[in-house]
């Protein structure tokens, strides 16, 4: 049986990792600052501890585990990101977390280790039109990221490929573009756009009013969890270190984004547009390396993640 260890369990994204590989037959050990907000973990055993804390990562990673995941970061939507009020913390959390874990790796000489990196390290200037087709992974360079979150996140690119140079460790790099899905932020500031907009449109009653940052014109791809982690679980099942993109090249519009969600939930939606952080104007992934490498991309509907993550999330309002 592998043996796996899971940074940021208590997350998202790591919440769900957990479960698919359990399902998958491997002994897992999660860690987290946290326990998971709205379920009690699939892991063999998790450990609530910080791994901004060198001693903490050493504890954890006390033995050549078969695999880590490193997800563990500081993050948050546009709301959290793009203020500009917690990007020191924001460098400092995530870098300290990566530089503790792979130092501990290293010493272990764990075979393989994947990073989830973001699309926010692509750079902000080939990022202003609306109908952006795609970001190919090559055009990270040269560096311009819109957020000091994605400058870490670029940052933290280059920190696990020097590892895999000088110390021989198998890593496995993906951009994450908008991931979402149930059991994932929806309230508290820290939520993205997806799980926003569920959370307003549950809350509003038939022919009711919410609130969208901007003109809603801006663009992104979302994709759902579980083709998240199929990808991630492909990658890491290859060769291939990446940078990799991992996200839907369904590009949508915040507007297009309401009016899905709100068809979803039965009800006529007004949208006033108000002030706030936008990020970048237009962000979508391009696949093509992705189909080369792993033979595979995502290829389910926005609509249909969005059915679930709305089901979920009114379950959550009703429950408030």
């Amino acid at each position: 049986m592998k043996r796996v260890l899971v940074c940021g369990a208590g997350g998202f994204i790591g919440g769900h990792l957990v479960k698919r590989l359990k399902s998958e037959g491997f002994w897992v050990r999660g860690v987290d600052v946290k326990a998971h907000d709205f379920s009690v973990s699939a892991a063999d055993e998790f450990v609530i501890g910080d791994l901004r804390d060198a001693q903490v990562v050493n504890n954890v990673l006390d033995q050549r585990f078969d695999e880590v995941y490193q997800l563990a970061a500081d993050m948050g939507g546009a709301g959290y990101i793009f203020t500009g009020e917690h990007d020191a913390q924001v460098m400092h959390n995530s870098a300290l977390c990566n530089l503790n874990v792979l130092d501990a790796a290293a010493r272990q000489k764990v075979p393989h280790i994947f990073y989830s990196s973001s699309a926010c390290v692509y750079p902000q200037g080939i990022q202003t039109d609306p109908e952006q087709t795609g970001l190919p992974e090559d055009s990270a360079y040269p560096a311009d990221p819109d957020s000091e979150y994605g400058w870490e996140k670029l940052f933290s690119e280059r920190l696990y490929f020097a590892y895999q140079r000088n110390y021989g460790i198998q890593v496995h790099v993906a951009r994450f573009h908008n991931i979402f899905g149930p059991e994932g932020t929806w309230c508290g500031g820290r939520e993205k756009a997806p799980a926003a907009i569920c959370r307003k449109i549950a809350e509003a009653s038939d022919g009711g009013e919410i609130e969208v940052w901007g003109d809603g014109c801006q663009t992104r791809s979302f994709l759902y969890i579980d083709e998240c982690l199929e990808g991630v679980r492909r990658l890491m099942e290859s060769e291939v270190s990446g940078p990799v993109n991992i996200g839907s090249d369904e590009r949508v519009s915040i507007n297009e984004l309401v009016e899905m969600t709100a068809a979803v939930a039965g009800k006529n939606i007004r949208v006033k547009h108000i002030p706030g952080p936008l990020g970048v104007r237009g962000r979508n992934s391009d696949n093509t390396y992705i189909k080369d490498i792993l033979g595979w991309s995502p290829q389910a509907p926005l609509e249909k993640g969005m059915r679930q993550t709305y089901a979920w999330i009114s379950q959550q309002v009703s429950a408030r």
